[in-house]
């Protein structure tokens, strides 16, 4: 247990965080990744090589450290790291490891005389109590899982019953159990961990569910990235009647129960959770959807025929598509060229910004999203948004407004 003296001392090394957080990070994962393979699988290597994983757990590291006083101030961030652990399979056995070389990676990058014993003594400590919390949050997670109606503990074993190109760079998964028993429900948004054997290596990735529950299965929708190991190895390799082991569903971007106006943005792969939002909004309830995407071009715009379908049929549905890139040979024009902006927002949001609004896409598109919803009037608490890799800062970025 943390004593008074041991929370001053964390408190009093955020400024160096601040300044050097993502330095000791780096290299806490070279520590770990170099003399501890047995834990590599859990880490995505482009995002190591990207810098996205220690900006990450720079960011948490420092929050927990600010807020060592008052843990539920962390707000979502504590149930993010849950979940993620839950898809990845982080188990207690693990933390020893992240510890012990967290410890270390203190004590190398500040020096002996800042990390001096009593502060290695205090973060050894506020490392136990953030442990201790998040393995004991994993296990409540892990439990409900198993004892859920067709739940399941650790890896399952499902087979591809149909793998459909839904783009040039996109293809879905339709993927069922291999004992033939049912499938545990999820909530639209939720993802699911795979783990894979890549030329003798096993890796582990999160991809969202891209269609409603059902009993039967899931569907996952996969983008190729130029140089991604698990997305090429499973549009080349993988093939119908292939096998898959899965690990149970997870996550916190979830669609919550509500009677307001359902807004989803999506940008390229970023359509797959928003997908399994609409059509369960569709089919359980009558409000009002509108549904916007970005993508570069008709070629890698996935799931047009979907979406146009659904709009055909529920008056309720109002889809909004925007290509990057003009082509007008198309039959089927978009509703815009060129990129996100506020304008667009403004015309196709509900005249009543009391909406419930999802978003998810790169970065930089999140970030403008977020930034316009917010000059529109949506209640910031009701404009949601997820990565699909570490989650990182969005920095406002100011929305595209054309000249009058």
């Amino acid at each position: 247990m943390l004593t008074l003296a041991q929370r001053d001392i964390i408190k009093a090394t955020v400024p160096l965080l601040e300044t050097g957080g993502e330095t000791l990070t780096t290299h806490f994962y070279r520590i770990m990744l170099t003399e501890y393979p047995q834990v590599r699988p859990l880490f995505n290597q482009a995002h190591q090589a990207s810098g996205a994983q220690p900006r990450a757990l720079a960011n948490g590291v420092l929050m927990y450290a600010r807020h060592i006083d008052r843990l539920e101030a962390l707000g979502p961030l504590a149930g993010q790291i849950v979940n993620k652990h839950v898809a990845l399979q982080i188990q207690p056995e693990h933390y020893p490891i992240v510890g012990s070389c967290l410890l270390r990676a203190i004590r190398e990058v500040l020096g002996a005389d800042i990390a001096t014993d009593a502060v290695i003594a205090a973060w050894a400590a506020a490392y136990q109590q953030l442990a201790d919390l998040l393995i004991n949050a994993e296990r409540e997670v892990y439990d409900a899982l198993a004892a859920a109606p067709g739940g399941w503990r650790g890896a399952r074993e499902f087979r591809v019953v149909r793998k459909v190109p839904e783009s040039a760079e996109i293809t879905s998964f339709y993927l069922e159990p291999v004992d033939g028993q049912p499938v545990v429900s999820f909530k639209p948004g939720q993802y699911i961990g795979l783990r894979l054997i890549v030329q003798g290596e096993e890796i582990r990735r999160n991809y969202s569910l891209s269609a409603a529950p059902d009993e039967r299965g899931y569907r996952i929708s996969i983008k190729r990235e130029p140089n991604g190991v698990a997305s090429n190895y499973l549009h080349d390799q993988l093939h119908e009647g292939g096998v898959l082991e899965l690990f149970p569903p997870a996550g916190e971007f979830t669609l919550t129960d509500s009677a307001k106006p359902l807004v989803l943005i999506s940008a390229g792969v970023g359509i797959t959770p928003t997908l399994a939002m609409a059509e369960a909004a569709l089919g359980s309830t009558n409000r009002p959807i509108v549904f916007i995407h970005y993508a570069r071009n008709a070629h890698v715009h996935a799931f047009g025929d979907v979406i146009q379908a659904w709009a055909a049929r529920h008056p309720q549905f109002r889809a909004y598509i925007v290509y990057e890139q003009a082509d007008a040979a198309l039959a089927r024009q978009p509703d815009a060229v060129g990129r996100a902006d506020v304008a667009q927002l403004q015309q196709w949001l509900p005249a009543s910004r009391d909406v419930d609004a999802y978003f998810l896409g790169p970065k930089p598109f999140m970030s403008l999203i977020k930034q316009a919803l917010h000059e529109l009037g949506v209640p910031a608490a009701q404009a949601r948004y997820e990565f699909f890799g570490p989650a990182e800062a969005l920095t406002p970025v100011a929305p595209t407004v054309p000249a009058p």
